[in-house]
Parts: structure tokens; C-alpha cells; sequence
């Protein structure tokens, strides 16, 4: 039995989770998603009005897309057909897109297909489903934790519309808490269980936006400590003792994997070291590898910072040493250091402009030529083919002396734009505007 055979709600009273059985019955139940199901929102009208269109789903776990599709398939006319991507071929869309097919040309049915975990499905997959889809043979719902801009192919994107569902707020996840222990029919309102306020707030911040995460974590709670014909009092310790490791959803294969890095750098890039050490955290505690951020840290120092505080480099490659000297958890303080350190430091990225402008116009030269002055000379002879010839010594100069170092094509060319952050201001010629 799955949520969409499911029919008569004491099937499942006795033996179900209690995150299945607090399932929203209606668009009223939903928590948290008012832009897609509250008043006059535009999937609320189109669920409604049974007048369905292919979608994607697209939010992070325990925000609602399973709960969405079992409310389709409770009001659609069309037949609806559930599958999961992990266990369906391209022979299974193919056999249920002539069903579909004989079902709307015999009985002018409908078909809509709920596909579960759509990113799982390969490209050669996604493309058996272009067809139907393409035709009107079956209405399409797809749903994903994954960003679709990069796990779904364009040619199906642009058959369907994106419906973004978002972490659950604090608000609605108590809410949705507080509904399970009341719900005498559905939840664990026939025991008489009572909670502490800080318990609550407990849940909400280990569940993380996830609906399914807090019930789970209030049914365990609640197990653990029930004793027949007895109420029961949930503290904080009782959510605690169950609670273990908060899992944050931190799947290197993932879009949000990915925007935690990207807040990280940025935070620091920005100057902001309370950001900056949160986002570390948040990485730490989603089990990343200390040595890429300590890579990361490296990289920032030097194309963000730069000549601006040269020193925040010799910080960060020290924090990547004591990485790799100590391991975690003492890794994490080193880091930390080198992450507050870059974040307060000032800013500067002309070294990533000088190189990254220098290497362009070495792919523009047609020919490289290092002019004669500045040859390697060391041969007695070499004055005789004219290398060397012109070349002014330094030092024999008081340490500086004009001339020029650059091939001919790039006669006076500029790479180097220093800042007026930091160190790096005084090695900018150009006077800077008074500010006070």
C-alpha cells in the first residue's frame, strides 16, 4: 500500500508513522506554502478547477510535494498513476504512455503520471517522456529536491512549469506540531501527551524546515518515554535523548550544497565574519571534507584579498597545514581563524585581474617574441646575435631605471591595477579623492 491506493483512514491508524498519518487532507492542512496553495494562488486554482498542466515540484524534503500530488490524485477526473524514478525503465513510460493513450482515445480520460524523484531519470529517460508529454497523452508531475535547471534536460523544461515549494517556517512546522498532538483520529491527541514550550522550539530548530523530520522526531520522543494509561510530559531533555546528530541537508550531489559554498565565499568576499563563520559551520556540520574548505579559503586569500593584506595568505595556507596536523574536530578553530581572518581583511582582487588580462592577451599574440635587451646573455657570444645588447642593470641605478620589459606589441600595457585597499594602496600611483 502507498499514499495514493491508501483509502480509508483506519487502515492505518495502528501501525503507520505518524509523519503518513498528519499527511494534509486537504489544500487547508498545508503549512508553509501560501504563494502555491493559499487563497486564489495560482497551483491552488489550477488544482481546483481540475485543470492540471504538466509541473515540476521542485523544494527540499518534508515541504510538501508528496502531500501536493496525493491532493491531485484525490481530485483530478484523470486517472492518476504514481511511480518512482528509481525503479522505472523507459520500457514502463513507454507500455503506460499507450495506456494513456487508448485510455483518452476510448473513454476521452486523461492520464496524469506523478513521477517521484525525477532527477533520477537519465537523459535517455527524460526524452521517452518528451512524446506524451509533448501531446497531451499525459499530464506530467514531477518532483525533485535537485535544482531542474540542471537535473532536468531543457527540451522537457520547456514542456512543464516549475513550482518551487519552500522550507517550512518556524511557525508552520509548530504549527503542524501542535495539530499531531491534539489529532485524536490521526495523531497522539487520545494520549494525553503535553509538551514544554522549550521542547516545541527544540523540535522546530532540529527539524530544519522539514516537516517530516519534526513529526518523526516528536513520535520518537514520544515512544521512548509512553507508558500505557499514563500521561505524558515531553521536556527538552526528552527531545534531546532521541534527537542525536541534526542532519542538515548537505548532499554533495545537490543545488544546495552547492549555494552553502557559495554563501560561504561570498560572506567572506563581503567583509561579513559573522556570515562567514555560520556558513563554516554549516559546512562542518554537514560533513564536508576540511580540506576543501581549507582549498577554498587558499584560493580567496589570493584572489580576493591579495597585495591588499599579503599576510592573508600565509593565514589561510597555515589553517590548510594545521588541517592536515591536527584533523577534526580541533580543525575546525584553525579554520575558523583563517575564515574571520579573510572576512575582516581588506579586499582586493587585482591579482586575479593582472593574470587573468595577461593570459588573454598571450592567446591574442599571433607570434611571442622576448626582446633582445632582456635575452638570457650568459653565453660569451651572445652579444654577437644581440642578446643582452641594451639591457640596463638595475642596481647600477640605485635599484630602478625605465625601460621596457614587455614585447612591442604590448608597449606600454597595463595588467596590474592595484587597489586603494589595504597594503596595496601604496603601490598605486594614481592620488586617490579625499573622503573626509
Amino acid at each position: 500500500m502507498d499514499l495514493f491506493s491508501y483509502q480509508s483512514p483506519n487502515q492505518v491508524q495502528a501501525w503507520s508513522p505518524l509523519a503518513f498519518r498528519m499527511r494534509p487532507r486537504d489544500l487547508d492542512e498545508i503549512e508553509g506554502q501560501p504563494h502555491l496553495v493559499g487563497p486564489n494562488a495560482p497551483l491552488r486554482q489550477v488544482i481546483e478547477k481540475d485543470q492540471l498542466h504538466s509541473m515540476i515540484l521542485y523544494g527540499p524534503p518534508g515541504t510538501g510535494k508528496t502531500t501536493l500530488a496525493s491532493i491531485i490524485a484525490q481530485k483530478t477526473k484523470s486517472h492518476f498513476e504514481y511511480l518512482k524514478a528509481v525503479t522505472t525503465t523507459t520500457g514502463d513510460i513507454r507500455h503506460l504512455a499507450e495506456e494513456a493513450r487508448q485510455r483518452l482515445r476510448f473513454y476521452q480520460q486523461r492520464t496524469v503520471l506523478f513521477l517521484d524523484e525525477i532527477h533520477r531519470f537519465n537523459k535517455a529517460q527524460q526524452d521517452t517522456l518528451l512524446p506524451p508529454v509533448e501531446e497531451g497523452i499525459f499530464i506530467l508531475i514531477g518532483a525533485t529536491t535537485e535544482n531542474p535547471l540542471y537535473e532536468i534536460n531543457s527540451a522537457l523544461l520547456s514542456r512543464v512549469r516549475i513550482y518551487v515549494l519552500e522550507p517550512l517556517e518556524p511557525e508552520a512546522v509548530e504549527n503542524i506540531l501542535r495539530r499531531a498532538l491534539t489529532d485524536r483520529e490521526r495523531g497522539l491527541g487520545r494520549y494525553a501527551v503535553d509538551i514544554s514550550e522549550e521542547a516545541v522550539k527544540t523540535l522546530v530548530a532540529a527539524a530544519k524546515g522539514d516537516a517530516r523530520a519534526a513529526l518523526n522526531l516528536l513520535e520518537t520522543a514520544f515512544l521512548a518515554k509512553q507508558k500505557e494509561g499514563e500521561p505524558l510530559f515531553l521536556t527538552v531533555r526528552d527531545i534531546t535523548e532521541v534527537q542525536g546528530k541534526i542532519v542538515i541537508n548537505y548532499d554533495k550531489k545537490a543545488d544546495r550544497y552547492y549555494d552553502t559554498v557559495s554563501a560561504f565565499i561570498k560572506s567572506i568576499r563581503g567583509s561579513d565574519p559573522d556570515a562567514a563563520i555560520f556558513w563554516l559551520a554549516v559546512m562542518l556540520e554537514g560533513g564536508e571534507d576540511p580540506r576543501f574548505i581549507a582549498r577554498r579559503l587558499v584560493i580567496h586569500a589570493a584572489e580576493d584579498i591579495g597585495l591588499a593584506d599579503p599576510h592573508a595568505l600565509l593565514v589561510a595556507t597555515a589553517a590548510a597545514q594545521s588541517v592536515d596536523l591536527v584533523g577534526l574536530p580541533e580543525a575546525r578553530i584553525p579554520l575558523a581563524e583563517a575564515t574571520l581572518y579573510l572576512a575582516l581583511a581588506p579586499k582586493s582582487n587585482s591579482s586575479k585581474v593582472a593574470i587573468d588580462e595577461a593570459i588573454k592577451a598571450v592567446r591574442e599574440l599571433p607570434v611571442i617574441k622576448v626582446p633582445l635587451h632582456l635575452a638570457d646573455a650568459s653565453h660569451p657570444r651572445a652579444k654577437y646575435l644581440g642578446r643582452g645588447v641594451g639591457y640596463k642593470y638595475p642596481h647600477d641605478f640605485g635599484g630602478y631605471v625605465e625601460q621596457e620589459y614587455l614585447p612591442p606589441e604590448l608597449k606600454d600595457r597595463r595588467f596590474y591595477h592595484p587597489s586603494a585597499n589595504g597594503s596595496e594602496k601604496s603601490h598605486n600611483p594614481e592620488p586617490q579623492a579625499d573622503t573626509d
